[in-house]
């Protein structure tokens, strides 16, 4: 991806505070570690306790990594439903995708008392991440067959949104029916976590993450026309049908695996592509793509920083922080800089 030489400074920045908060993410916690030790845990030295090295090895490496996919993941897809839909409030979660996902969780845990057999396997970190990727494999299905019948971008936004409230429905009639115990279970899952996934998940995690990056390179070009409306990009020799599905698949695969293993992380989507405009000071998706996943990762990173509340054993839902912390610094930039693009 070409980057101009104007931008390459805050690109290196960026980076370099990007692999600093990653390593200060990795040392922070519950359990006080040296950070000469985490070092060595990392790079396979010797550790004074071999329980930090499990510490370190197969819960806070995995839980900074997730961070960083998350935040990339979820930036990405809002800058490309932002795009799409020519609107500053759309966000990855509009075409109900992550509703989608929620209700294959819900059918799962909410569900396993009505279907029977399976209530131990509902407390399975996996299987909540198959029922959620399951879940949003139908939404994505449902809503490429609703955009081949519909010629209006706008009109797939809508359809979207009415996914999103028949499964919000579905859910609500499943809660009244469910126990205390599966309600609470669903909803520490509503929460959102980077800290559940082990190895073998990450790795699954990393591969659908990838290939839902790659189709990036199809678009690149086809995203700065429709800036400017569908019809200007038609002009400019865009397949508007062809580069919309492509932008649906992929937000539809980074917002459902993200859903999916780390539960439903609200405003990252929406807010990261207005603070990555507000440093960069260009619309050219050749510069922002890249761009908007390091920025997102940054602040997933600090946000987990903030959520796991080092030295103490409590760790705070990753959701109410990318709200409470992430909300108010957007809405401080917006009103300094008067506009929104």
């Amino acid at each position: 991806m070409h980057i101009t030489k104007s931008y390459k400074t805050t690109f290196i920045l960026l980076l370099l505070l990007l692999v600093v908060l990653w390593f200060l993410n990795i040392s922070l916690g519950s359990v006080s570690i040296p950070f000469k030790d985490v070092f060595s845990a990392i790079f396979n030295g010797e550790v004074s306790k071999d329980t930090w090295q499990t510490i370190v090895v197969d819960y806070r490496v995995p839980k900074a990594i997730t961070a960083i996919l998350v935040g990339a993941g979820l930036s990405i897809s809002g800058l490309l439903m932002q795009t799409l839909f020519r609107n500053p409030l759309a966000g990855p979660f509009v075409l109900g995708i992550s509703s989608g996902a929620s209700l294959g969780v819900a059918i799962l845990i909410l569900g396993a008392s009505l279907i029977g057999g399976i209530s131990a396997f509902a407390f399975s970190s996996f299987s909540m991440a198959i029922a959620a990727s399951l879940g949003a494999f139908l939404v994505l299905s449902a809503v490429l067959i609703a955009a081949s019948k519909v010629r209006n971008t706008m009109s797939i936004l809508i359809i979207g949104l009415m996914f999103g409230s028949i499964t919000s429905a579905i859910i609500s009639v499943l809660a009244y029916f469910s126990s205390a115990e599966q309600l609470q279970q669903f909803i520490f899952w509503g929460f959102g976590s980077l800290g559940n996934l082990s190895w073998n998940e990450l790795t699954i995690f990393g591969v659908i993450f990838i290939i839902g990056v790659s189709l990036l390179f199809f678009i690149i070009k086809p995203l700065n026309s429709m800036l400017l409306g569908e019809n200007y990009a038609k002009s400019m020799g865009v397949n508007i049908k062809r580069t919309r599905n492509i932008i649906l698949i992929t937000t539809s695969i980074l917002t459902g695996v993200i859903t999916a293993f780390s539960g439903p992380i609200a405003f990252v989507g929406l807010a990261v592509p207005h603070l990555t405009k507000l440093v960069f000071h260009t619309s050219n998706h050749k510069i922002l793509l890249f761009a908007v996943a390091i920025v997102g990762a940054i602040l997933m990173l600090v946000a987990d920083m903030i959520a796991q509340l080092p030295t103490s054993e409590y760790t705070l839902p990753i959701n109410a922080i990318t709200s409470l912390f992430g909300a108010p610094i957007v809405i401080w930039l917006l009103v300094r800089t008067k506009k929104i693009t």
